[in-house]
């Protein structure tokens, strides 16, 4: 077996990399666990779950899953407008590995 080195490495180009790459940020796994336990979820209902986020922030990080393919905005033609978020495929697939992470949380807690 082929001895590895850190110098060869290029932590770039890793699994770990891309997917922390799509949830880094203060509110990107935030955003994915509330469209997970709420399904279909509007802007505003956003924006109140998340507390103190402003508009722009929340609409840079929506843009942000969207373009990722982790979140569906679907636009209804109505007046006023009306649009709603929630988890692709894609985007449910990762909410295990999330799972993971908030189970790891709880059971290692130091208070």
């Amino acid at each position: 077996m082929e001895d590895k080195r850190i110098c060869d490495a290029n932590f770039e180009e890793t699994g770990f990399s891309y997917t922390m790459s799509l949830i880094e940020g203060k509110y990107k796994m935030t955003i994915l666990y509330c469209l997970e336990e709420f399904s279909i979820v509007r802007f505003n209902e956003l924006q109140r779950y998340l507390n103190c986020i402003s508009d722009k922030t929340l609409s840079q990080k929506l843009k942000e899953l969207q373009a990722d393919g982790l979140i569906h905005k679907e636009i209804y033609p109505q007046i006023p407008p009306k649009v709603e978020y929630s988890l692709t495929e894609r985007g449910k697939s990762l909410m295990g590995v999330l799972d993971q992470m908030c189970i790891w949380g709880e059971n290692n807690r130091i208070d």
